[in-house]
């Protein structure tokens, strides 16, 4: 079994701004993985599917970003789940629009919802992918509460199909595998 967490800011007033793209691609992963419905438990929006064989428990924390952590604590817990079979989605100011990238450990690198579920499950060894938002000419909290360009807005089926595609290959090979294969360079969406 495996848990997917999609990290974003609960509330209509946030839906569609560029912090809220790991809750995206969940919602694209629970359709991929055929799961019917959702729950309100562990402080979270939770739905179950299979994905590559496995069942998958998708994650959207309702805790707010900077809480995240409260809620992938609870339900890691609950699961009995191993760090390995966790993987945390997020956005990323510092990577090109669409680039995605995986790392099976390391700091929250400034994200605050990482930054958070690090300190509450107590390890660094926790697999990630971020997702590229883009830095922006303004403020970082402007632009990660913002929404996407018109530009963006097109382009943004593809990142989040992409993301999903990542997803899957992590369910079947594992980190390095989705690594490997997504891990590119400079590369965003053109």
């Amino acid at each position: 079994m495996k848990i997917i967490v999609g990290l974003g800011n609960p509330g209509r007033e946030y839906a569609g701004t560029r912090h809220n793209l790991g809750f995206m691609v969940v919602d694209q992963v629970a359709r991929q993985a055929g799961a019917a419905g959702s729950r309100n438990r562990f402080r979270s929006v939770v739905s179950e599917g299979f994905l590559e064989g496995d069942k998958v428990v998708l994650v959207k924390p309702q805790t707010f970003m900077n809480l995240s952590g409260h809620a992938v604590r609870e339900i890691v817990t609950w699961y009995h789940a191993t760090l390995d079979d966790l993987l945390v989605i997020l956005d990323d100011l510092d990577l090109p629009f669409g680039a995605v990238r995986l790392r099976g450990d390391g700091s929250g690198g400034g994200h605050n919802g990482l930054a958070s579920v690090i300190e509450q499950l107590g390890s660094r060894a926790i697999p990630r992918m971020r997702v590229g938002i883009g830095r922006g000419p303004g403020a970082a909290r402007a632009q990660v509460l913002s929404r996407f360009s018109p530009d963006e807005e097109r382009q943004l089926p593809e990142v989040i199909d992409t993301a999903t595609a990542a997803v899957a290959l992590w369910a079947a090979e594992g980190t390095i595998a989705a690594m490997n294969r997504y891990n590119k360079r400079g590369e965003g969406v053109a």
